[in-house]
């Protein structure tokens, strides 16, 4: 396959573009660039900067309130321990246990362990979602997630309580960011609530799954479960990348809405089992990088070449999404990417996107449409300009300071509570900016502390990813937060996380690179729950 490829038209001409790319004064721009940091200042404040300890995890109230609990956990384990129904049920548990590890699912069952099950199945979020909801029961598919995440809480106190658990209280600074957040959302809830139920419902879809951070941060023991994790996302977003490309092919049929008249060139939007191509392309522009990330990870040749036609897939499935918030969001991944990895890359980008256009001209028109009048007109008619319009009217009607309310206007919460009366001025709509609508329900008190929760996962994500770049996990590291830039980005053009499974692996990513920053042993651990 190595010689295969190496011979290609196709790798000539990534070299000769190799070869212009060195000689030109870009390159040159870098090297100069590269020369110098070492000895600039702003290398010794980044040293500074990524040097900062975990001060939740040396002596803080909240730090010593977490270990408090967790000796409390270890006592009742004690209890537990020395009780004859704990005793009784091992004894029976042995003999299946031995009946089980001979056979192939047995050899499964004792590599994954309760714990990487758990993590499976927090990485199958979408998939294990799409199906409960069409198959099973509606009560199993409403309150599924919020069983996994009490199943998995459960689980990390029992480890905790058993001593199974590693040394630490998994205590980050980031954790008193979400605390200020939700205490923020609650005082609100309690301020603006004409409506009580639909405000505690609307908090609840703001906050409930940034709680997988906690969750997840410390279902992640070893390299092993990091590796779970990793791979099982990345192996989910390529199933769903190749089933949009199937549906690009088959040109599957969309509603009329999801085109302007003036796009009659764009044949179908791809969607797979998201149902919504701009969340199927900030699904996509998340794990994307990661996939890439594979690729400078892996050391074998094979490796590195399944991980870039896999990270293929999927970018050409986020072109046919036909999103232009996922395609602005996968720019500014690439960029985050390319800066800390390799920056040729960007001339890779700049070329793809290129002949992504000349190769699909529905494209090219798709993205000159919007310096059209036409653009303009139809969006402040009934697009995205006149619903931000109305959304800021709404605010400074209200209190700008405290919000409209939560889940009151802008969100899934308030489309499915429509208990105001639609008049010339007034009717629900989703916001299609997740920015504009936590200000729009929270005020601009509530967005300030939202911003202040994102700056501050920012920063200890990327002093993390410092503390990495003398490990191989570094590339790994940098996909997952490029992934999340560009979702941050997106969210500024859609209500990407009013979806559930878009925040619970946007904060899952926020975990997982703590870890590689801060809790990753040298050493990997042996067994498994």
């Amino acid at each position: 396959m190595k010689q295969i490829l190496t011979g290609s038209v196709l790798w000539r001409f990534l070299l000769r573009l190799r070869e212009w790319y060195h000689a030109g004064a870009i390159a040159a721009f870098f090297r100069s660039f590269a020369e110098s940091y070492p000895f600039s200042r702003t290398r010794k404040w980044w040293d500074r900067f990524i040097g900062t300890p975990m001060f939740a995890g040396s002596g803080s109230v909240y730090s010593r309130a977490v270990a408090r609990f967790g000796r409390f956990l270890q006592r009742i384990g004690t209890y537990i321990e020395a009780s004859g129904v704990y005793r009784l049920g091992r004894a029976a548990a042995a003999p299946v246990g031995r009946f089980l590890g001979g056979g192939a699912v047995g050899r499964v069952c004792s590599f994954f362990g309760v714990r990487g099950f758990l993590i499976m199945a927090v990485a199958l979020y979408l998939p294990l979602d799409y199906f409960l909801r069409a198959y099973a029961p509606a009560i199993v598919g409403s309150l599924w997630d919020e069983g996994l995440m009490m199943l998995a809480f459960c689980y990390v106190c029992w480890r905790k309580a058993m001593r199974r658990a590693p040394m630490g209280t998994r205590a980050t600074p980031l954790d008193g960011y979400i605390f200020l957040f939700v205490a923020v959302g609650f005082f609100l809830m309690c301020a603006v609530s004409p409506y009580m139920g639909i405000a505690i419902d609307g908090l609840r879809a703001v906050v409930q799954y940034i709680f997988w951070f906690f969750v997840v941060i410390r279902l992640i023991e070893d390299d092993r479960d990091f590796g779970i994790l990793y791979g099982t996302l990345v192996a989910a977003a390529v199933l769903v990348g190749l089933h949009g490309i199937y549906q690009f092919i088959v040109a599957t049929p969309i509603p009329a809405s999801w085109v302007s008249q003036t796009e009659e060139s764009v044949r179908t939007r791809v969607f797979s089992i998201t149902g919504s191509p701009n969340i199927m392309g900030s699904f996509l522009v998340l794990f994307a990088p990661m996939a890439a990330g594979i690729a400078y990870y892996a050391k074998k040749f094979w490796v590195k070449a399944a991980a870039v036609c896999c990270t293929g897939v999927m970018c050409l499935s986020i072109i046919f999404t036909f999103s232009k918030g996922a395609w602005g969001g996968l720019v500014v991944a690439v960029l985050v990417f390319a800066i800390f990895l390799d920056r040729r890359l960007i001339a890779v980008m700049a070329v793809g996107g290129a002949g992504a256009m000349i190769a699909i001209p529905s494209i090219a028109n798709r993205i000159t449409y919007l310096f059209t009048s036409d653009y303009v007109e139809a969006s402040q008619r009934a697009g995205r300009m006149v619903r931000w319009d109305t959304g800021l009217q709404l605010l400074h009607e209200s209190n700008p300071w405290l919000g409209f309310g939560l889940g009151r206007f802008g969100g899934a919460v308030a489309m499915q509570n429509q208990i105001m009366e639609k008049t010339d001025t007034f009717e629900y709509f989703y916001m299609d900016n997740y920015y504009l609508k936590t200000l729009v329900e929270m005020g601009y008190i509530g967005l300030i502390f939202f911003i202040i929760l994102l700056v501050g996962m920012a920063l200890w994500c990327l002093r993390s990813i410092g503390r990495t770049r003398h490990s191989d996990m570094h590339p790994l590291a940098v996909a997952m937060f490029a992934g999340m830039c560009g979702v941050l980005v997106h969210c500024y053009f859609e209500n990407i996380f009013e979806v559930p499974y878009m925040m619970a692996y946007f904060w899952s990513l926020a975990a997982g690179i703590l870890y590689l920053g801060y809790f990753r042993q040298k050493r990997r651990r042996k067994g498994s729950a």
